[in-house]
């Protein structure tokens, strides 16, 4: 985020003129000369050719100097560099001169193709101008300073900023032909220094780590699908499949066929897809578990629970406690930023995080799991169920009301959509119930909930109200006159949920229990 001074300077420059002065092609010790005549210019110094020191830094081609008018530059080992010279100056609108040039106390230190071309292309409209296209030259002038800009802003950046726009550029492009130098030149990093910097930061070096991403993809790939291992190959950048079967072992130590016919040891990290693999007759050999979910296990033995979060003091814990159980798969969201630290451990079967329903998380892990069938017979049993409660509904409603989920903090109140669970998933997808209103028109379906008072629940007046967790202001609110002239509470319709902790999972094994509760509440059991 650029500070209000940046900010500031960005909307002066787009009342500000930049004309060029001088441009010229240099060679060696010429560049001297040339320095001096444009000292009281703005200068773009690009280093085109060869391999030298400039300002007692190593400089090559792609290396670009933004220097202000009068200052120096020490020009040590210039004798095998060629480039080119800009010297430009920044008009305001009343024609005086603006101190609004491009500057940055480091060279750019690698340079896009783009303004190497530009480079070239304005040094030559410089010699022999373009009079079928008088403005050309202005017009190549104006592309090169926004490329220009765009560096410079990469290069204000920390370290720490641009190693993680490097990193998700791998995560993205891991199956492309990528090299050290393109991801350099996109950091604005020298090649050596993007090596150093990278090592540090993540303890691999970058082919490293390019390998490792690719044999994780190859490994999900293997599981979720049966492609042959040519083809796996060439989808995860590889030319073909003895190459990656050599990578793949190095990397896994087994085979990819040994590792494809195995039983797969999962981790899950969140409750959700604890719940799912469990569904699938799968005991994680190590599991995030609600306490609701933990309470229905441990009637069935013993259970090995993930006891610590990835955040504060205990991060070091966490991570070593999902070491040390040795997964083959870990399952978590794709939205979780501990990710890229668990991929040396095995590969992260990442779920998206609202975009995916239940049964469609449910079906991708079964497909990871080789348990697409009995995930299928799963729901096929559900469905059953629930046809029969849709028709129960209907005989009772004829039609579709009004349904409004509030979780009860300490003094606010969270209406719930059907992308965060606690029952919506059912009561809005499932059963074709609807948010009130006003839920709708303040964006809960975009944001997934929303947020008030919880005075103000009244406000948002429903056909049915189910009310999880607790509050000392709950009191307060039943006593409220708001409160008392609803025609859900006068009609009974209020369903006061005790085991809402059942009401937090987004899965198979909780959507089971809920549809039972809620079901209970609205086909006549005791109304609060």
């Amino acid at each position: 985020m650029m500070s209000r001074s940046h900010e500031e300077a960005a909307l002066a420059r787009q009342h500000t003129w930049y004309v060029p002065a001088c441009i010229a092609e240099w060679e060696g010790a010429s560049l001297e000369g040339l320095w001096l005549r444009s000292a009281s210019c703005w200068r773009i110094l690009i280093v085109t050719k060869g391999i030298g020191v400039i300002a007692e830094r190593p400089a090559g081609r792609g290396c670009i100097w933004l220097v202000p008018p009068e200052s120096p530059l020490e020009l040590e080992q210039v004798q095998t560099l060629q480039g080119v010279l800009i010297g430009y100056r920044c008009l305001a609108p009343d024609g005086g001169e603006a101190l609004l040039g491009l500057s940055h106390p480091q060279p750019l230190a690698s340079g896009s193709t783009q303004l190497l071309r530009l480079a070239d292309e304005l040094a030559d409209l410089w010699k022999c101008p373009d009079s079928e296209a008088p403005f050309r030259l202005q017009q190549t002038f104006a592309t090169m300073l926004a490329e220009l800009e765009k560096a410079r802003q990469a290069a204000l950046l920390p370290e720490s900023d641009w190693l993680s726009r490097t990193l998700k550029i791998m995560q993205e492009q891991y199956n492309s032909d990528l090299t050290r130098e393109q991801l350099a030149r996109q950091a604005q990093v020298s090649p050596q220094h993007f090596s150093r910097a990278f090592r540090k930061r993540t303890g691999f070096a970058w082919t490293d780590y390019l390998t490792l991403l690719r044999i994780r993809h190859a490994q999900l790939q293997l599981l979720g699908s049966s492609d042959n291992l040519d083809t796996v190959a060439s989808q995860v950048g590889y030319k073909e499949g003895l190459y990656l079967s050599r990578r793949f072992k190095a990397t896994v130590g087994i085979s990819p066929a040994r590792y494809r016919n195995q039983t797969q040891r999962f981790a899950a990290l969140n409750f959700n897809h604890t719940a799912s693999l469990i569904a699938l007759g799968l005991q994680p050999v190590l599991g995030d578990y609600s306490p609701w979910l933990e309470g229905m296990q441990r009637r069935h033995g013993p259970v090995q629970q993930l006891r610590f979060a990835p955040i504060g003091p205990n991060r070091e814990a966490w991570y070593r406690q999902i070491a040390s159980v040795q997964p083959d798969v870990i399952v978590h969201y794709s939205d979780a930023p501990e990710n890229d630290r668990l991929l040396p451990l095995a590969p992260v079967l990442e779920i998206p995080f609202k975009t995916m329903n239940w049964r469609e998380q449910f079906r991708y892990i079964a497909d990871i799991a080789n348990r697409s069938a009995l995930a299928e017979q799963w729901l096929e049993q559900f469905d059953e169920r629930l046809q029969l409660m849709q028709a129960r509904l209907y005989r009772d409603w004829g039609r579709r009301a009004t349904v409004a989920v509030w979780e009860l903090g300490d003094d606010k109140a969270y209406g719930i959509s059907s992308s965060f669970g606690r029952g919506c998933q059912l009561l809005y997808s499932e059963f074709g119930f609807r948010p009130p209103e006003r839920m709708l028109r303040e964006g809960i379906e975009d944001k997934g909930y929303i947020e008030t008072e919880i005075g103000r629940i009244a406000d948002y007046a429903a056909e049915h109200i189910f009310i999880l967790g607790k509050s000392t202001m709950w009191e307060n609110l039943l006593r409220s006159e708001s409160w008392s002239s609803l025609e859900a509470v006068k009609a009974g319709r209020v369903y006061r949920v005790e085991r809402s902790d059942m009401f937090y999972g987004f899965d198979p094994l909780s959507s089971q229990a809920q549809l039972t509760e809620m079901m209970r509440h609205l086909t006549g059991a005791e109304l609060q």
